[in-house]
Parts: structure tokens; C-alpha cells; sequence
């Protein structure tokens, strides 16, 4: 807790100069950045804090330690620091403090004047919002045209910096390729990244013989039908079931103890549909019991999805 009210004392008197630095600037972007460990190893927890007439705006990730060059982590109590990220879009130049290791500053950014006009020769046009973010986020230009030699539909520099954001590169699209996925949708790859779709998924789906599609996939992730989850069905004696309908079982609540406690009460093998319609009409294994208890034995599924539907208990 004292960590945290120094460090919020420190930026509080960075805050109130920071207006008067900026004034006083010819830079076109600037604000305040904040500095924090991290839980990742060689990582810590930047954060670019922008002052511009519409109110402020910031992003906060982890960056590798090895980005700030010429500052001392290990270094104990209050040092001041000045270091310059360097990316081709621009410069951000910071200085300030830290404080154990943790602190905050005032940063500016010089944009690179090439980088406009070689980003547009690639088909990425870019303004001074665009060439921040890009700087902010690393959009190489580099990066840029592996990214246009992978032939994606519709690739734009927002693209771009959400690939970054969300990690899309080249190794990740050519795996998924390898594992069998004819992708090329720019704004799948950020969903993929962003419900964790890869490519050992893919690949993993690819043997046991389905061939899904981008959107299906990401309904997969979404609603935790993992291949870890299918072997469990499997073990319940249902394979290969429908990719629509695993989802189903998902979103539903079929689940392989669901299965398991309906065998124990004679059920072996229920269809697909079957399964569904029952947690759907909330034909529990408990309700199949008390039904039995009270006589009412060898009834089908249907027979109990119908007493369910007309409200019999």
C-alpha cells in the first residue's frame, strides 16, 4: 500500500507540471507515462497517458524490459531516468523517475517524417493519430510488408495496429496455414487471438476429421468446446459429434457427467438432439429418478421431454 501512495504521489506532481511542459513544446504529442512491475518475467507495466483537448487517453501493456535502454531496474530508491523508445513511425522520449524499480514522467513524440509516405507506398495511408499509435504499438515498416506478402483481405492500417495489439504476425498465420486452415480474413485472425483459436486446435480438429470453419471455430472457444472436452464425450461413447452441435452441448449444459449420470439410469446412448432437448426442458437425472421412484419407469426421452413440456412433476 505504501508502494502504490508514493507512486501516486510522485505522478500526482508530474501531473501538475505536465501542463506546463507541454505548453511550452513544439511536439505534437505528449502526456504523462507511468512505469509498474510486472507478474511476466523480463516484463513491466508501461503505460502512455496522452493530454489532448478531447481529454485524455492511454494505453497500458507489458513491455519488455530490454525497451528502455539505459535504465537501471534493480537500482533501489529514487533514481531519475531519461530513455528514448525508438520506432520507426517516431520517437518517444521520456523522462522522469523511477522509484524502486517503479515511476512515471512526462513523454513526447517526434514522429519520423518518412514514415507517412513509405507506409503509403505499401497501400497503408497513415495521419499523425495513425503514425502515434503505430509508433506506440510498433508497427514496422517491416512488419508492414510481411503482413501485405501474406495476402489478407482487408488489410488496413488499423489492421495493422490491432495485429499488433492482439499479436497476429506471420509465424501465426503460417501455422494455422500448415494445420490445414485456408485463412486470410484479417478480422478473424484478431478474433482467433483474441478467444484463442491456434493452431493446434485446428490441427487437432484437422485429425479427428472435422474440417470447421473461421467462425466456428471461435464459437468453439467461445463456449469452451475444446478438443480436451470432445475426448471426454468421447469417453462417453459419443465421437465425432456434430461441430454445431458440440456448441449446442455447450451453450446448453450437456455435459460428459450429464451423460455419465443419465447411463447410470439406463439411458446408454440419447441422441445429440435428445441431449439438448432434455437440459433444454431441464429433464435432470434427479427428475428421472423421483419420476421412478413414484413408478413411472422405462419412460423414453421424448416421453420425459413431453411431461416436462405439459408441466408434469
Amino acid at each position: 500500500m505504501r508502494r502504490w501512495r508514493t507512486l501516486a504521489f510522485l505522478l500526482f506532481g508530474v501531473c501538475v507540471i505536465s501542463g506546463i511542459v507541454a505548453r511550452g513544446s513544439s511536439s505534437p504529442r505528449s502526456g504523462d507515462w507511468t512505469l509498474r512491475k510486472s507478474d511476466q518475467p523480463g516484463k513491466v507495466e508501461f503505460s502512455l497517458i496522452e493530454h489532448h483537448h478531447g481529454g485524455n487517453s492511454s494505453d497500458e501493456s507489458d513491455w519488455p524490459i530490454t525497451t528502455f535502454q539505459g535504465v537501471d531496474f534493480s537500482k533501489s530508491g529514487r533514481q531519475d531516468v531519461h530513455f528514448t523508445i525508438t520506432r520507426d513511425a517516431g520517437k518517444i522520449d521520456c523522462e522522469g523517475f523511477l522509484n524502486n524499480g517503479e515511476g512515471a514522467g512526462l513523454f513526447h513524440f517526434q514522429p519520423d517524417a518518412n514514415y507517412a509516405r513509405e507506409m503509403q507506398s505499401l497501400g497503408f495511408p497513415v495521419d499523425e493519430e495513425k503514425q502515434y499509435s503505430m509508433a506506440v504499438q510498433d508497427v514496422s515498416l517491416e512488419f508492414a510488408r510481411q503482413m501485405k506478402n501474406e495476402h489478407l483481405t482487408d488489410l488496413d492500417s488499423d489492421k495493422l495496429i490491432a495485429f499488433r495489439i492482439f499479436n497476429v504476425n506471420a509465424a501465426f498465420i503460417e501455422e494455422l496455414r500448415a494445420a490445414g486452415l485456408k485463412i486470410s480474413d484479417s478480422d478473424k485472425l484478431v478474433a482467433f487471438r483474441i478467444h484463442g483459436v491456434n493452431p493446434q486446435m485446428v490441427r487437432s480438429l484437422h485429425q479427428a476429421g472435422y474440417t470447421p470453419d473461421e467462425d466456428t471455430l471461435v464459437a468453439m472457444r467461445i463456449h469452451g468446446a475444446t478438443p480436451e472436452w470432445m475426448e471426454d464425450l468421447k469417453k462417453q461413447g459419443y465421437d465425432h459429434v456434430d461441430l454445431e452441435q458440440l456448441i449446442a452441448f455447450r451453450i446448453h449444459g450437456v455435459s460428459p457427467e450429464f451423460i455419465g449420470k443419465l447411463q447410470g439410469l439406463g439411458y446408454s446412448h440419447p441422441d445429440p438432439d435428445q441431449l439438448v432437448a432434455m437440459r433444454i426442458h431441464n429433464v435432470t437425472p434427479e427428475y428421472i429418478a423421483d419420476l421412478k421412484s413414484r413408478g413411472m419407469k422405462d419412460l423414453s426421452v421424448d416421453q420425459l421431454v413431453s411431461l416436462r413440456i405439459h408441466g408434469i412433476n
